[in-house]
């Protein structure tokens, strides 16, 4: 029976999720499979991988073929790599320390590598977030003055202090102004009168 290991596929329309299988290379794309491997999540940056590597190495030392995609994957998370370094151990070439060493040195290289991925993604993305945020408040700066009154306000603030100082000085002032102004216009009224008539 080949054996293959390949990805199943779950998840929604539109956001994938797929699982690492190990099935018969005769059987449907999601029908049975022997076990499961892992899950691949490519809606997430960088994309999640869980994998058991260890029974996905077992799987390879048994004669299963990856797909293409399945071989990407389980040279990520390194699986390639422990079975060619099992492999070395058959042969004599490394002890079973010196394998583990070797992988153990890769992982954390590894690690390091999607670490830093994912640092530069979250600075590129807070960057990009105060740049938006900058152009937001300049828009509203720039729409708010645009639709302030500003000029309107000081040509109202001038003529009442003009009318301040034209004011008369004290009360007696203001009064014998006030007596004046309603005499000057009876006599011009009884003038008016007196020609009609």
């Amino acid at each position: 029976m080949p054996v293959k290991i390949r990805l199943q596929r779950h998840g929604k329309k539109g956001k994938p999720f797929y699982w690492i299988v190990a099935a018969d290379a005769r059987s449907k794309r999601d029908g049975k499979s022997l076990e499961k491997l892992g899950t691949y999540n490519p809606n997430t940056n960088p994309a999640t991988i869980n994998l058991d590597i260890d029974r996905a190495v077992k799987w390879l030392q048994n004669g299963a073929q990856p797909t293409d995609t399945a071989k990407a994957i389980l040279s990520y998370k390194g699986a390639l790599l422990k079975n060619h370094l099992a492999g070395g151990v058959r042969k004599g070439a490394l002890t079973e320390e010196q394998a583990e060493e070797k992988f153990q040195a890769w992982l954390d290289d590894k690690a390091k590598r999607v670490d830093a991925k994912v640092d530069g993604l979250s600075k590129a993305d807070a960057s990009a977030k105060a740049k938006a945020l900058e152009a937001e408040k300049e828009a509203n700066e720039a729409r708010i003055a645009k639709n302030a009154p500003a000029p309107v306000v000081a040509e109202v603030e001038a003529p009442a202090e003009e009318a301040v100082e034209e004011a008369p000085q004290t009360i007696d002032e203001a009064a014998a102004e006030a007596n004046e102004a309603p005499v000057a216009e009876k006599v011009e009224e009884v003038k008016a009168s007196k020609e009609e008539e």
